[in-house]
């Protein structure tokens, strides 16, 4: 066996032994699931009963109580006797009505029931006058339940619904201990226990059957929103590429057409088509450069490709010559289209990132959400990924299952403990160093240059010691910036030499030094949104590094924000009932902060109150909302004192003189948030630089419109219905919204006015505006594919 032979061969068996790895962690974590499950419903079935003897004690309790009260009669007013003209289980209830509320009725009724009400109004019946016994007496024979103990009851003068006085002791009912009752007490609490046990099992039952149904209509929708999306993913550079068929299959042969007028080979005499397969890695290598031909009369080039068999991806790049000179290769990224019915498997990427925060265990901030959001959207499509945290003391270990000791490694002069686990259906690592460097109560403010930098570096220790190979390693903001730099220093001739570090910029405002380092020694790199990278792009740690340096936008947890399942607002909907759905948040959300009860817009501002989120342009929005008609509805704080008390006094002075048409709510309470993303109409994000923003996105998703400030993710998102119709169908979309430029009061009048015009003037047209966006998919469904595009881009280096 020579060197090359044996070299395969050692791969392989190393291929084999993570495979087999993999299957027993998966054997191991389905085990763990279905321990979890049946400890779980032992738990709901323990705590039924517990409940069902809860309820017992409480009516044991009430009872007992009113078996104190009970009588067998009250002399010249009521008594019970067995009643001789009918069946064993009948009493005859006589009643004096001489002297009572009732003396002047016609009729009598008995309205009653049992055992302290327990069942409610369950006995209805008629008395009959009774002629042989001195004074005004009446009669009716009753059957009392089994299980009856007391009977309780009120004289009426009709039936139920239509009694009008009623003698009911003073507001005390009147309630008889039963003669001859053959139920004993211990027996009729046994048997009570289990009526309630069974009762609450089936309410429970349902309600997990009502919950899967919706689950499962969520789960619908959600798959429908994500093929919808990857559809829109490949139609996406229809003017620029695109194919015939749209969809290609392996073993047939594809046109793809190509319009070089909109890129860097526009006007070039020649365009070369550069073809491979399976991200560029077929066994056949590249196909030779192929000279693209006219297709009809238009700009259109065409070139016709075989795909083989065993294609499951397409890829290729345009050149101006048939050996070089300029390329179109998608700024780095290269061209890539999945092909389908291929008989070879794709070859899923292995992605680990280093990051300080992840929701919902260490979250601080938007990287907490990012981590953990991408990091789901990427695994749905196949690919493994892994997360590698620091073990906090302050951890939320309540969130994260299954956790166990993985292993112990000594580096950089301590021990470090490995726990993993599973945090959102995602597997989690946890470096604990001995030295207590974590054990500091809080994630940031206690000498982080030096215990991130620490970890970082740990982190990648550990990854090589357990021979993890993977393919990127994705790394975030200036916390795990190192990870970029330590990877090139010291690792990039390991056994982890294949793999590729991307880095994301979430917030340039702290750590520009560090991102300046991992900008220069990473393989790809990211901000969160495309307008926001061209923004930053002469920022001097970006400036020298602008070839590898993209936007791609942040999603939203479409489990998080989802007007279906949402349990803070009063009805769910969907697209299809958006206007009901909405129009019952509306009500709720003017009911809770005392506001009118009218049909007018409601324009709801949710927001950090800083200069960065533009704090002249929030309040000249509610001035402008209120002379317009308007209802406006304000949740947020300000870190800054000063400006929180300044949103304190105009507070107080618009709640006095626009009293039930306006609330400010200045703190930050995240159920509330939904109640207001549902019930407004609008919601606005006037910010003065915004890298991506969120907020316009739930908005989306809650059918409320949009109206922002043309500014970074803003600008990416939101497409004004009467100036961007152009732009939005140019990616596949439609206008959903209102927007502005410049940074003073005439914008916002300009969008703002707009806005709630169309409100009151064509309400149909707002309502379809409302059901087209919640149609449109901010989730992570394309962010995920973009970045397995990126991914897939920094391999090839």
């Amino acid at each position: 066996m020579n060197e090359d032979l044996f070299e395969d061969f050692l791969v392989k068996e190393k291929q084999r032994e993570l495979e087999k790895l993999a299957m027993e962690e998966a054997e191991r974590r389905t085990q763990t699931e279905e321990q979890r499950r049946s400890k779980e419903a032992r738990a709901a079935d323990e705590a039924v009963r517990a409940q069902a003897k809860a309820e017992i004690e409480i009516k044991n309790k009430k009872l007992q109580s009113m078996l104190s009260l009970a009588r067998t009669c009250v002399d010249n007013l009521w008594y019970i006797e067995a009643s001789t003209d009918t069946s064993g289980d009948t009493i005859r209830l006589y009643y004096n009505r001489n002297s009572r509320p009732l003396a002047h009725s016609t009729e009598i009724w008995m309205h009653g029931g049992y055992n302290n009400w327990s069942d409610g109004l369950s006995i209805v019946e008629s008395f009959v006058k009774c002629n042989d016994r001195d004074g005004d007496w009446w009669y009716a024979d009753v059957i009392p339940p089994e299980k009856a103990l007391v009977l309780d009851w009120v004289f009426a003068d009709g039936p139920a619904g239509n009694a009008r006085n009623y003698d009911n002791n003073a507001r005390q009912d009147f309630h008889a201990i039963l003669p001859n009752n053959n139920v004993t007490e211990e027996g009729f609490w046994v048997q009570e226990e289990q009526n309630i046990y069974t009762r609450l099992l089936q309410e429970r039952r349902e309600k997990e059957e009502t919950m899967k149904r919706k689950a499962e209509r969520s789960a619908n929708i959600k798959a429908e929103m994500k093929a919808k999306t990857m559809r829109r993913f490949l139609l996406s550079q229809k003017h620029i590429v695109y194919t015939e068929p749209l969809e290609i299959r392996a073993g047939t042969t594809v046109d793809v057409l190509y319009n070089p007028s909109n890129t860097v080979l526009n006007g070039k005499p020649e365009v070369w088509f550069r073809c491979s397969f399976n991200l560029w890695m077929h066994p056949s290598g590249a196909l030779p450069p192929q000279k693209m031909v006219k297709s009809g009369d238009g700009p259109l080039l065409k070139a016709t490709v075989n795909v083989p068999p065993d294609a499951y991806m397409m890829d290729f790049v345009f050149s101006e010559w048939e050996e070089d000179g300029i390329y179109d290769n998608r700024n780095g990224m290269d061209y890539h289209i999945p092909v389908s019915d291929s008989i070879e498997t794709e070859n899923y990427m292995r992605i680990i990132h280093i990051a300080v925060e992840m929701a919902p265990v260490a979250k601080v901030g938007g990287l907490g959400d990012v981590v953990t959001s991408l990091s789901r959207a990427v695994q749905d499509l196949g690919h493994t990924v892994e997360v590698i945290l620091p073990k906090y003391d302050c951890l939320n270990q309540s969130s994260v299952k299954d956790l166990h000791l993985y292993q112990s490694f000594s580096w950089g002069g301590t021990e470090i403990k490995v726990w993993v686990g599973r945090v959102e259906d995602l597997t989690v690592y946890f470096l604990e160093p001995q030295n207590g460097m974590f054990g500091v109560g809080c994630v940031y403010g206690r000498n982080d240059d030096r215990r991130f930098g620490f970890f970082c570096h740990s982190a990648l220790e550990f990854i090589l010691q357990n021979e993890f190979s993977p393919h990127i390693i994705h790394c975030h903001d200036w916390s795990s910036a190192p990870v970029a730099w330590l990877y090139k220093e010291h690792y990039s001739q390991s056994r982890m030499a294949s793999t590729r570090v991307v880095f994301t910029i979430h917030n340039l405002e702290f750590g520009a030094h560090y991102i300046g380092k991992a900008m220069t020694y990473c393989d790809k790199a990211t901000t969160v949104s495309p307008t926001y990278s061209r923004d930053v792009a002469g920022h001097g740690a970006i400036a020298p590094h602008r070839e590898k340096f993209y936007g791609i936008l942040n999603g939203i947890d479409p489990d998080i924000w989802d007007p279906y399942t949402d349990n803070f607002i009063p009805v769910p909907y969907t697209c299809e009932n958006v206007v009901e759905g909405k129009r019952a948040a509306k009500r709720a959300l003017q009911q809770k902060f005392g506001l009118q009860q009218t049909d007018v817009p409601i324009v709801g501002i949710i927001t950090r109150l800083t200069a960065q989120k533009g704090i002249h342009l929030i309040k000249h929005a509610i001035h402008r909302t209120l002379e317009s008609n308007g209802q406006v509805v304000l949740l947020g704080s300000a870190p800054d004192h000063r400006i929180q008390g300044d949103f304190c006094r105009l507070a107080d002075a618009l709640h006095g003189v626009y009293h039930g048409r306006v609330k400010l709510v200045l703190t930050y309470d995240e159920p509330l948030s939904h109640l207001i993303y549902a019930g407004s109409d609008f919601i606005i994000v006037p910010s003065i630089f915004e890298p991506c923003g969120l907020t316009q996105l739930v908005a989306m998703r809650y059918g409320s419109i949009p109206i922002v400030r043309k500014t970074g993710g803003l600008y990416d998102t939101v497409f004004d219905v009467d100036n961007d119709k152009d732009r939005a169908r140019s990616l596949g979309l439609e206008p959903n919204g209102f927007s502005f430029d410049g940074a003073d009061s005439n914008g916002v009048d300009y969008a703002l006015n707009r806005a709630i015009g169309a409100w009151f003037d064509a309400r149909d047209w707002f309502h379809s505006l409302c059901k087209r966006v919640m149609e449109q998919d901010w989730s992570w469904n394309r962010p995920a594919l973009d970045y397995i595009e990126l991914y897939h881009a920094a391999r090839k280096f």
